[in-house]
C-alpha cells in the first residue's frame, strides 16, 4: 500500500511538472508572437502554482519590458538575478532596463574589502553555495578514504592534503551561503511600481514631501508602520513611502 501511494504521488508530481512545462512553452510562443499581455498572464499562472525559476522570471521581465512597463520588468529581472546571480543575460537586461528609469541615484562608495567579499559571495546563490559545500564534503570523504588505501607515501600525502583542501572549500561555501542568507534576511529591497511617488518625512499624508521617486527605482525597506514603509536609497537618503507604491522583492 505504501509503495502504491509513493507511485501515485510520483505520477501526480510528474503530471503537474509536465503541465507547467507546457504552460511555459505556450507562454514563450505567445511572447514570440508579440502577444505580450497573454504571455504575461500565462507566465503568472505558473508563478501562482508555486513554481519559480530564473528562466521564468527572466522571460516575464522581458515581456513586461516589451510593453514599456519598467517597474515590473526591473522587479522580475531582480527576482531572476536572485536565483541566478552569475547569469550575464539577466545582468545585461537589468542594466538596460535601469537605463530607462528617471531616478539616477549615486551609490555610496564601498570599502575595498567589503566590495571584494560581496563580489565573491554573489558568484552563486544560496543554493549554489550549498551545492559547492556538498561537493566539497563528498570529495573530502573520497580523498580521505583513498589516503587510507594508498600504498605509497607520496600518494598518501597528496590525498591527505587534497582532502583537507576540499573540506576547506566546503566550509568557505557554508560561510558564504550563510552570509547571503543573513544579508537577504536583514536587507529587504523593493521596486517602485507607481509612476511617481512622494517620499515623506514621516509615515502620514500630512508630513512634508522631502523628495520624489519614479517607477523602477530600487530601494531598501528598513521599517513598517501601518501602510507606510521606511526606505533608504543607495545614496543614503531616507524617508517614508506608501506601501502600495512599491513591491518588495
Amino acid at each position: 500500500m505504501r509503495h502504491l501511494l509513493i507511485l501515485i504521488l510520483f505520477l501526480v508530481s510528474t503530471t503537474i511538472s509536465a503541465q507547467e512545462e507546457d504552460r511555459f512553452q505556450k507562454a514563450n510562443q505567445l511572447y514570440n508572437q508579440e502577444q505580450y499581455q497573454q504571455a504575461i498572464a500565462t507566465y503568472k499562472t505558473i508563478l501562482d502554482s508555486g513554481k519559480e525559476s530564473a528562466a521564468l522570471y527572466y522571460n516575464l521581465a522581458n515581456a513586461y519590458y516589451k510593453q514599456s512597463n519598467i517597474g515590473p520588468s526591473i522587479y522580475y529581472y531582480e527576482k531572476a538575478l536572485q536565483l541566478a546571480p552569475d547569469d550575464e543575460d539577466i545582468q545585461n537586461n537589468l542594466a538596460f532596463a535601469k537605463n530607462s528609469t528617471i531616478d539616477k541615484i549615486e551609490v555610496m562608495p564601498q570599502g575595498f574589502i567589503a566590495k571584494s567579499i560581496d563580489k565573491v559571495t554573489s558568484i552563486f546563490s544560496i543554493d549554489g553555495w550549498a551545492w559547492v559545500s556538498v561537493s566539497g564534503v563528498i570529495f573530502f570523504v573520497v580523498l580521505f578514504l583513498l589516503y587510507f588505501i594508498a600504498a605509497s607515501s607520496v600518494k598518501k600525502r597528496l590525498f591527505f592534503i587534497g582532502s583537507w583542501v576540499f573540506l576547506g572549500v566546503a566550509l568557505i561555501a557554508v560561510i558564504f551561503a550563510y552570509q547571503q542568507y543573513t544579508y537577504q534576511k536583514n536587507n529587504k529591497f523593493a521596486i517602485v511600481f507607481t509612476q511617481e511617488a512622494n517620499v515623506k518625512s514621516e509615515p502620514n499624508l500630512r508630513s512634508e514631501a522631502i523628495f520624489q521617486l519614479h517607477e523602477g527605482t530600487k530601494l531598501q525597506v528598513t521599517d513598517t508602520v501601518n501602510n507606510w514603509k521606511k526606505i533608504k536609497l543607495a545614496d543614503g537618503k531616507i524617508g517614508w513611502i506608501p506601501s502600495a507604491d512599491i513591491k518588495e522583492l
